[in-house]
């Protein structure tokens, strides 16, 4: 595995979830797993074992020495590249000023220390790489390393976390990453202009997979494949959609150690007291308690979908109900849910912040777990909402389509504030119903959408490369 972050090292999306759980389920059916990522300010030297020194990256004239450092982590081995100049920073992509400029030059170095990494030290039969910035180590395996025997036989695999984030540069980068200014071509790596470091992994890599089946549809289509559409229809054969699993062990009410109270499908007794917990978390009058309790943990931007709130929040806080949002992002969404709370104090709570312990919180106390996305490639909300028996409404598309269905949940196809307003109609009448509430709740409590289900599918891909 290649990737810039994996839990419980580094986090800032779901990218590090999924290394950080789908490696050591992997593990788990007996394969041979190691990660490779970088070494970051935030991960302590402490602990971790020096595996080899003074590995020498080249790009031309320029040397980037680098350590590598080991550790084992659920049975799995990391491998970490500390290159102090690109990576001791404080952010990993940026930092307040916004994305560092020298990020080509960081990934590439991670993607041609990998394939050091293999000549010294794993010698895998597949490099599984994940998103734009492990993409250039197919692009090396078939460019500068084409004439490498120790490359023979050795596959890609390249997934596709958010097809929104390509890694694009201007086509200067290409002699400071190694690469022949050749590629900067329509059937290379040019893309409107500019050098898209995603698209050379789409065109080099023995297989493309993406994070759940409908959205390896949707990415193929002009509205969700932001301009590689035409790439991935023609890799269409080599193109997989694998669901995102859940991580149990972290998601479960039985045992949250977050939550207020645990509950089970065969006693929902503690949910009632989590609920109250969750309202006085956001300072809420506990006579809410019967009201039917919206939820929402999430990226305040667009593409969750909260244009839609924002156009019928009046219409929706008309409804007899509460909401909860916890997230940070867009400035004007931030400023928009603020101002909704300032007007509605009884009934809505907002907490611009990353709050773990109170994500678990709203997933336990909330009644329905709110995710209008425009598009979303896997989703895990909605899966965590499922195993704490909070039923999900959400747009019909990638995983929350593969996910939810009219025993588990609500679900609503055109992008638009009207067709979010009457799903949740839809659910509020359905929550007057306790006993056919009670009923999709427990139906979603038994769901299982944990990773041995994925790791299966991974590893058949693997094997079938392999053969």
């Amino acid at each position: 595995m290649v990737a810039s972050e994996a839990t419980p090292f580094a986090k800032t999306g779901g990218l590090a979830d999924v290394i950080g759980s789908l490696s050591p389920a992997l593990r788990a059916r007996g394969e041979d797993v190691a990660v490779f990522m970088p070494r970051y300010r935030a991960i302590r030297l402490d602990g971790l074992s020096r595996v080899y020194d003074d590995l020498r990256v080249w790009f031309g004239p320029a040397c980037y020495s680098a350590s590598l450092y080991q550790a084992i982590e659920g049975g799995v081995c990391y491998y970490f590249l500390d290159c102090p100049p690109l990576f001791d920073r404080e952010g990993l992509y940026g930092d307040a000023a916004g994305d560092y400029p020298d990020n080509h030059l960081r990934f590439a170095v991670l993607s041609r220390a990998t394939l050091d990494l293999v000549r010294r030290l794993f010698r895998p039969q597949v490099i599984h790489c994940h998103d734009w910035q492990a993409a250039l180590v197919p692009v090396y395996i078939r460019t500068l390393y084409a004439g490498d025997p120790t490359f023979l036989g050795l596959k890609t695999v390249l997934t596709i976390h958010n097809l929104g984030y390509q890694g694009l540069f201007d086509p200067t980068v290409l002699p400071e990453i190694g690469l022949d200014a050749a590629l900067f071509r329509p059937d290379g790596l040019e893309f409107f202009g500019r050098v898209n470091l995603l698209k050379g992994g789409l065109l080099y890599s023995d297989a493309v997979t993406t994070v759940s089946r409908k959205y390896a549809e949707e990415i193929q289509t002009p509205e969700l494949g932001f301009g590689l559409d035409v790439v991935l229809r023609a890799r269409a054969s080599a193109l997989t959609g694998i669901l995102n699993g859940v991580d149990y062990s972290h998601w479960d009410p039985r045992a949250d150690p977050f939550i207020a109270a645990r509950y089970s499908p065969d006693n929902l007794a503690g949910k009632r007291e989590c609920k109250a917990d969750l309202l006085d978390s956001f300072g809420l009058p506990r006579e809410n308690l019967d009201r039917p309790l919206l939820g929402m943990v999430s990226r305040l931007v667009g593409q969750k979908g909260f244009d839609l709130i924002e156009q019928v929040a009046s219409s929706l806080l008309d409804e007899d109900l509460c909401l909860v949002v916890l997230g940070t992002g867009d400035p004007h969404y931030e400023q928009f849910l603020t101002d909704l709370a300032a007007d509605y104090p009884e009934r809505v709570g907002v907490r611009i912040a990353y709050d773990n312990a109170l994500a678990h919180k709203i997933e336990a106390g909330a009644d329905i777990f709110l995710m209008p996305s425009r598009y979303e490639p896997s989703g895990l909300n909605q899966m965590f909402s499922l195993r704490y028996g909070t039923v999900p409404l959400v747009r019909s598309t990638g995983g929350l389509a593969d996910t939810i269905d009219e025993e588990t949940g609500f679900k609503f196809e055109e992008y638009s504030g009207a067709a979010l307003l009457e799903a949740v109609r839809a659910a509020l009448a359905a929550y007057r119903d306790r006993e056919k509430w009670a009923a999709m709740m427990l139906t979603g409590m038994r769901k299982d959408y944990s990773w041995q289900a994925s790791a299966a599918e991974y590893s058949a891909l693997y094997r079938r490369l392999a053969a």
